[in-house]
């Protein structure tokens, strides 16, 4: 079975659902949201710019789910795909889902953002498998730590690697979709890479090595 991957914001999304999860506790009070917002974009340039420490990212972001209950979290979290998610799930996306899906490829999604965040949005995009960024979770509560490896450049390769021998699955004719220069460690490996809306270090690569270049705005 053919192996179609996709990452998450701004490739299947038309923005960045871990910013955004940011911008929306900021607007409803669950955090500070001056220092919050300036962390938060601090953070999210540094990740265009290529340079995150994922590790200080991550204690920075995931320190609110910590903060509460997990049955409040769930109703945050269904409040934030109403308000923030299903307006920048594009029509074109899910029109590539469901081209893979009638194909009867196995569709993944693989994105460094946590999986509090993304989980739900895998499942509203109809795509089984996920692996993404592993908040810890002791005593049916977030701890505000990360649990193995984080799902970000070199690591969203090792942690498919693991993914592929305990399902038994391959890179045969495989397929990776994503628009950041953050995901090339993964896209030198696949078999067909598809450049999505790429930033500019992408674009780059993409045409050096004849990849295609696609859009998913509507």
């Amino acid at each position: 079975m053919t192996l179609a991957i996709f990452d998450l914001d701004h490739t299947l999304l038309n923005g960045d659902s871990d910013y955004l999860w940011g911008q929306f506790l900021s607007k409803h009070g669950h955090v500070d949201a001056r220092q919050y917002e300036k962390e938060n974009q601090r953070f999210y340039d540094e990740y265009v710019a290529g340079t995150l420490d994922i590790f200080e990212f991550l204690e920075f972001s995931l320190a609110p789910l910590s903060q509460m209950e997990m049955n409040e979290l769930s109703r945050l979290h269904q409040q934030f795909m109403d308000e923030y998610i299903q307006p920048i799930i594009t029509n074109k996306s899910r029109a590539l889902i469901q081209k893979h899906t009638d194909n009867g490829d196995s569709l993944l999604i693989i994105t460094a953002t946590n999986l509090f965040i993304t989980g739900p949005i895998a499942k509203e995009l109809g795509i089984e498998h996920i692996l993404a960024t592993e908040p810890e979770i002791i005593n049916n509560r977030y701890t505000g730590k990360v649990s193995g490896t984080p799902c970000f450049r070199e690591g969203k390769v090792e942690r498919l690697k693991d993914w592929l021998k305990e399902t038994g699955g391959n890179l045969a004719n495989s397929c990776f979709y994503s628009d950041s220069h953050n995901d090339l460690p993964l896209l030198e490996m696949v078999t067909k890479p598809v450049a999505v809306d790429p930033d500019d270090t992408l674009r780059t690569h993409a045409e050096m090595k004849g990849w295609e270049i696609m859009s998913l705005i509507d």
